[in-house]
């Protein structure tokens, strides 16, 4: 069967190799879709945290399921499922307390061991989600939507709240939609103009901002001079990851959802006087994806103007360096097997 994997920065490699072979406690699936995400782009440009090579990427998986035991979930030959791709050991003190998305031995299909960049994948069936309610195009997003959505949780957003998201990738452009079905009123800052457009014509936040000089003043104008109850930042930029809780008012909370791969550095009088609530967002649980199913089972995200490119698997190779150009419009790139 066909795979492709990153060997080292810069370069990927189209080969083959046998089919997996069925274990107990694994389902064979043939895999159908694989979005392109963030953590791909930085893998393959050498700067993705916990990362080695060589890697098979692909964490956001369509599929379909071939060979899988009797088990309790009720999944079947046939059955269209969604991957969670984060393995974990259920033992740890974090998987304990229900935190499965921060196990202590976590291990991320296409991060730490391989994904599902191959016609056919083994994966544990307890991180299976049944989806015979969504097409291939959904299933393979709901992967990175779950991650904004953990990221909502974990801020507790109540309705009314004004925030702003910094980053309008797949990342932030998810958060913006399922904090606006929560109620919130978005604000979206970037410093491409062209992804604003889209999050606000598409997206339908209440305003966008150009990041830069004078993005504070606009978002006090924007706020009455209050700004924003909570700060997403959804774009791992060490710059914008320094700057961000400039945008959140006194007893607010700034998530930073986007990975840096170095260390960020806050003034700590600026932080402590808003007695900022500070906290990470990582992955996701079962929980936020059974939400962003249920979201796109209603139809309230915009799927056809999210995935921008879609490529065959034979294609990907020559077609990834034009995805890493902002001038491309790449929002979300799609594999198709």
């Amino acid at each position: 069967m066909k795979y492709i994997v990153c060997e080292k920065p810069g370069e990927f490699i189209l080969k083959e190799k046998d089919e997996p072979k069925k274990v107990p406690g694994e389902a064979i699936l043939k895999i159908k879709k694989v979005g392109i995400c963030g953590t791909d782009l930085h893998a393959y440009a050498g700067n993705q945290a916990f990362f080695e090579y060589p890697r098979i990427l692909g964490h956001e998986l369509a599929s379909e399921v071939l060979e899988i035991e009797e088990n309790d979930k009720g999944i079947r030959p046939g059955d269209n499922v969604v991957v969670m791709p984060y393995v974990n050991c259920n033992s740890c003190i974090a998987c304990r307390n229900g935190k499965t998305n921060c196990c202590t031995k976590m291990r991320v299909l296409g991060v730490h061991t391989d994904g599902g960049m191959q016609e056919k994948i083994s994966v544990p069936i307890s991180l299976l989600i049944r989806t015979p309610d969504l097409n291939d195009n959904a299933m393979a997003i709901v992967e990175p939507l779950a991650i904004g959505a953990h990221a909502i949780r974990r801020a507790q957003l109540q309705p009314g709240e004004t925030i702003v998201v910094v980053g309008c990738g797949p990342i932030g452009i998810g958060i913006m939609k399922l904090a606006q079905i929560a109620g919130a009123k978005v604000i979206a800052l970037d410093v491409n103009q062209g992804r604003l457009q889209y999050a606000k014509e598409k997206i339908g936040v209440d305003h966008i901002v150009l990041g830069g000089e004078g993005s504070v003043d606009k978002v006090r104008q924007i706020t009455n001079n209050d700004l924003a109850t909570a700060v997403f930042d959804a774009s791992g930029h060490k710059g914008a990851l320094e700057f961000g809780h400039n945008y959140m008012s006194h007893g607010g909370r700034y998530v930073l959802v986007g990975l840096s791969k170095g260390e960020i550095v806050f003034a700590h009088p600026a932080i402590h006087a808003k007695e900022t609530t500070l906290m990470c967002s990582r992955n996701a649980t079962l929980e936020d994806f059974e939400h962003v199913i249920s979201v796109l089972k209603d139809g309230n995200f915009p799927i056809d103007s999210f995935i921008t490119h879609t490529v065959d698997l034979d294609e990907m190779i020559s077609n990834f360096d034009g995805w890493l150009d902002p001038a491309n419009g790449v929002i979300k790139a799609m594999v198709n097997f």
